[in-house]
């Protein structure tokens, strides 16, 4: 299968890249730089030249590709402005994407974040919220999926709050590079509230799997730790550091704070079941301890 992927050359995505072409399909990946283009190719993929912006670009890429995975994101998140901004352009990508696969029974696999269920692990059939800071992604994500009454085999993989690899990336990457320059390793409130992780490489599995096999308008959750305390991913970014360990406003967080605050474990048990997908990579508090001082 000849793949078009936006967000090719990030953490998540390069893994998505490599895990494509090694079980056999081709890659056409966007590439807003002339060294995201030398990445892409040395991949061993096609690059696009054209930003999350350039729709035009994105129909073309769409248009010559038997199916479609969607990563890119700015992931401006210094001000709500900017967060407002990165999920409006998304949002755009989104349905000119989609709007080119209408008929097509081509795949397209979107990507949002895992919801949070107060009380509980939350699950592949509860909704993804469609209001707060993040909440135009969900609302993007749903009239997506809606495109599987039009001839679209759209799929959504969620992420959790962190995925990772050799300890960086995500939220609790977030809360490294917050510790890294303030000197604390903080967590809001009391720090019980879970967050659930997946290691990168795991993820791209689970995006080639529902390139593949989903069935159109189904959402399946990229989960292998169901939710850490994040005062205990804290405690690990504080000792491979050697940085004090507290509790820190909510606000240090920007406009993500109210998300960060969160208790919001997550399922894949359904996932894992139906599509046949088993995490294999080290857990996230493991991965921390590849965090260098």
């Amino acid at each position: 299968m000849r793949v078009f992927v936006t967000g090719g050359t990030g953490l998540i995505g390069s893994t998505v890249v490599a895990e494509l072409l090694g079980n056999g399909h081709t890659v056409l990946a966007l590439a807003r730089s002339d060294a995201s283009a030398q990445a892409v190719e040395a991949a061993g993929a096609e690059p696009l030249r054209g930003s999350l912006t350039d729709l035009d670009v994105l129909r073309a890429g769409a248009a010559q590709a038997d199916g479609v995975i969607h990563l890119a994101f700015s992931n401006d998140f210094s001000s709500p402005e900017a967060l407002a901004r990165a999920v409006s352009e998304e949002s755009a990508a989104i349905a000119a994407l989609g709007e080119t696969l209408v008929g097509s029974d081509r795949p397209f696999v979107t990507v949002s974040g895992t919801p949070a269920a107060p009380g509980r692990a939350s699950t592949e059939t509860d909704p993804v919220p469609t209001d707060g800071p993040v909440g135009g992604r969900g609302v993007a994500v749903t009239a997506a999926l809606d495109l599987a009454s039009r001839g679209v085999r759209t799929a959504a993989v969620r992420l959790p709050r962190t995925v990772h690899n050799e300890g960086a990336g995500g939220f609790a990457g977030m809360l490294t590079g917050i510790a890294r320059q303030s000197g604390v390793s903080g967590y809001p409130g009391d720090g019980t509230q879970r967050w659930p992780a997946v290691h990168a490489l795991d993820a791209a599995v689970l995006f080639r799997l529902a390139l593949e096999a989903a069935p159109a308008g189904t959402s399946w959750h990229a989960v292998a730790d169901e939710g850490d305390a994040v005062r205990d991913i804290a405690a690990v970014i504080g000792r491979r550091l050697g940085v004090p360990v507290e509790s820190v406003p909510e606000e240090t967080y920007g406009p993500l704070g109210p998300v960060f605050a969160n208790d919001q474990p997550s399922s894949s048990a359904h996932t894992r079941q139906t599509l046949g997908w088993q995490p294999k990579h080290p857990s996230l508090l493991e991965d921390l301890e590849n965090i260098g001082s």
